[in-house]
């Protein structure tokens, strides 16, 4: 079961190159990683998950080529989170795989509720670890905060979770190591966070790439 990096965001959204990103990626110990802009594909032996996001968020911030393999690959469905009413109009409508963003939102834009509509649907919630890391002072507090309540929520209605280092360069990229490290702080044991490394192979339907909703 591949081993997955949810969230990267090569040049132009960030600062390094897609290519350089994978070669990083497989030398931190991934098979994958999800690349905001990109169509998918295969550099250095790693697979790139393309995440298409309209709009010109941050997710979406230029189009860089799909990777290496001279053919486009497998993408994903990624939603920003937002209010209460936003996140379960996308979780009801079961055109979106992963959650991204719950840290930046209130908590009660995530309840038992929601939680129970994302496990029918089998949606995932990211947990980036940027804003663990490069984050200081009252937002790193929040988002421990708001991932804390996501464990809990996981582990009574048991839908899926991500994991994703949310890195903009090659400098921002974390181990799986040291994503299971980062998840002790908010009650993410080790065996539950190797999980979330996986869970993205596991909503990838296969050969059939999805719609991203932004």
């Amino acid at each position: 079961m591949q081993c997955t990096d949810a969230c990267v965001f090569p040049y132009p959204g960030g600062d390094s190159s897609l290519r350089r990103m994978a070669l990083l990626a497989r030398e931190l110990g991934f098979d994958s990683l999800v690349a905001a802009g990109s169509a998918g594909g295969e550099a250095y032996g790693v697979e790139i998950v393309g995440m298409k996001v309209p709009g010109g968020s941050k997710e979406g911030e230029g189009q860089p080529p799909h990777c290496g393999t001279g053919r486009e690959g497998r993408t994903i469905t990624v939603a920003r989170a937002g209010d209460y009413n936003a996140n379960r109009a996308l979780l009801r409508s079961g055109k979106v795989k992963v959650l991204r963003g719950i840290q930046c939102t209130p908590r009660n834009s995530f309840d038992h509720i929601l939680s129970r509509i994302a496990a029918e649907k089998c949606i995932a919630v990211d947990i980036d670890m940027s804003s663990l890391t490069s984050g200081g002072g009252p937002l790193r507090q929040r988002a421990l905060q708001r991932y804390a309540d996501i464990v809990r929520l996981h582990w009574r209605f048991e839908f899926p979770v991500t994991l994703s280092s949310g890195a903009c360069s090659i400098l921002g990229m974390r181990s799986p190591r040291d994503m299971e490290s980062l998840g002790r702080l908010f009650g993410l044991e080790e065996d539950e966070a190797e999980r979330a490394l996986r869970t993205v192979s596991q909503l990838l339907s296969p050969g059939r790439p999805v719609e991203v909703v932004g």
